[in-house]
């Protein structure tokens, strides 16, 4: 009874022993992950802000591209009724008989 008694103290120590050292292995992975989670989380973060920022500047330059394009479309009338006038003068000139 003593020896066996002795043997099942022994496997309990045993198992203690591999107890701690898994609780230590669990905790040490645990505080790896969470710091690897915490990175990911900061780099999303960043990334999320530089998309925003991007989309934002985008948004500005598609605002001032439009703006330049209503700019050119209203020359581009501008010079089409100037040429038309022109047009207009030229055939009422070449009409009139004391300038030929």
């Amino acid at each position: 009874l003593q020896n066996q008694h002795d043997d099942v103290k022994k496997q309990l120590l045993d198992l203690q022993l591999q107890h701690n050292s898994l609780k230590l292995e669990h905790r040490k992975s645990l505080e790896s992950q969470s710091l690897k989670f915490s990175q990911l989380q900061q780099q999303r973060d960043s990334e999320v802000t530089n998309l925003q920022d991007t989309v934002f500047k985008l948004r500005e330059e598609s605002k001032l591209l439009r703006k330049a394009h209503q700019e050119v479309h209203s020359q581009l009338l501008n010079a089409q009724a100037q040429m038309e006038e022109f047009r207009q003068l030229k055939e009422a000139l070449q009409k009139m008989p004391g300038l030929r």
